[in-house]
């Protein structure tokens, strides 16, 4: 394995080929392009360093195709049966299409023939990184929001709903049997759970979701 990196980096890629040259001018060539390069020469290889990082890893992966024993289109495979979602991007110099079309259905990013200028190689990586890094904050988000929610009692998210539907607490007291006082304490909570300041944020809030 071959590592590439830079003080300040754009990125991680994880590049596998199984030819040595052309293994180590993409690693400086990416390398030279303020990215941080993984590079393997066969699909177990980065199996097994994935195995031992842990999950989820952050970055992109570049896969030759025509590899032996296991080929790019085996390894992505491999990669999805283990929950790992980056994009990935394939280079072949038999690019066919009925190989391209299998790789583009199963959720490659891209498919780069041989030879391929290294401005639309740099260009494609650094867009399915710009992907990943907005895919990865909005999963972050989806999972903070998921956990205020699941931080609210069940009788909080029956106040929650509504007030959000502009109930006034009075109402809201009288549908739960409930005083008008534990109405107010129970929105107090919802708002500083949730984050929000009035009713017409919590409507947003979770219409966003």
């Amino acid at each position: 394995m071959t590592i590439k990196s830079t003080p300040s980096h754009k990125g991680v890629v994880y590049l596998v080929d199984d030819e040595a040259v052309v293994r180590d001018a993409l690693v400086f060539l990416l390398g030279s392009r303020g990215l941080v390069v993984h590079a393997f020469d066969c699909g177990q290889a980065l199996l097994d360093f994935l195995a031992r990082c842990g999950m989820p890893v952050q970055g992109v992966f570049v896969l030759d195709v025509r590899m032996e024993p296991m080929s790019g289109l085996m390894l992505h495979e491999s990669l999805l049966s283990m929950g790992v979602h980056n994009p990935v991007l394939f280079l072949s110099g038999h690019g066919d299409i009925p190989m391209v079309v299998e790789a583009l259905k199963k959720g490659a990013f891209d498919f780069l023939e041989k030879p391929y200028s290294d401005n639309t190689l740099v260009d494609r990586i650094e867009q399915a990184l710009a992907v990943e890094s907005a895919s990865r904050a909005q999963n972050a988000q989806s999972q903070e929001r998921q956990a205020r929610l699941a931080s609210l009692s069940e009788r909080e998210v029956e106040v929650m709903n509504r007030v959000a539907a502009g109930k006034l607490n009075k109402v809201i007291a009288d549908e739960l049997h409930i005083a008008v006082r534990t109405v107010e304490v129970h929105r107090a909570r919802v708002f500083a759970k949730i984050g929000v300041r009035s009713a017409a944020e919590l409507a947003g809030w979770l219409a966003s979701g």
